[in-house]
């Protein structure tokens, strides 16, 4: 990152994800296509932080955006969540070793069309890298069988 903050992020889409006792529980993770209408649609971030960037504030922001690149909106609203974290060392904790932090966003619906892909994209701090995304696509709408 700019600040010369090196986090690993990791960024999986699942069917609902939680976050309890500073673990990442995740429920069918590893989703890359949905159905159309709704779906409810989880999140599951863990940011891997630096021994040496413990105490220190983040701000992260998860948006959505379309294969354009451009924002989703919902109501004229972006589809945007976002928070800060500062992972602590806790007691004990050798030193060098990662400080993880998880983060879990779930959606109950998106505002998302049949036949197009979609991404989550993470920004800790204003800043985003490849690979701190999630994309996924949304299948076509199946017609109900006719009785002919």
């Amino acid at each position: 990152m700019g600040d010369g903050i090196d986090l690993h992020v990791t960024v999986l889409l699942a069917d609902a994800a939680q976050v309890a006792d500073g673990k990442l529980f995740i429920l069918g993770a590893g989703i890359s296509s949905i159905g159309a209408g709704p779906h409810p649609l989880g999140v599951a971030i863990l940011i891997d932080v630096p021994w040496d960037r413990a105490n220190i504030r983040h701000l992260w922001q998860l948006e959505l955006v379309d294969e354009d690149g451009t924002p989703v909106m919902a109501n004229d609203r972006p589809v945007l969540v976002g928070g800060d974290f500062e992972a602590g060392r806790p007691p004990g904790l050798q030193p060098g070793t990662p400080l993880s932090v998880p983060i879990a966003v779930n959606f109950s619906g998106l505002p998302v069309q049949a036949g197009h892909s979609y991404q989550f994209r993470l920004a800790v701090d204003g800043t985003t890298e490849g690979d701190w995304s999630a994309r996924f696509g949304v299948r076509p709408a199946v017609a109900a069988p006719t009785d002919d």
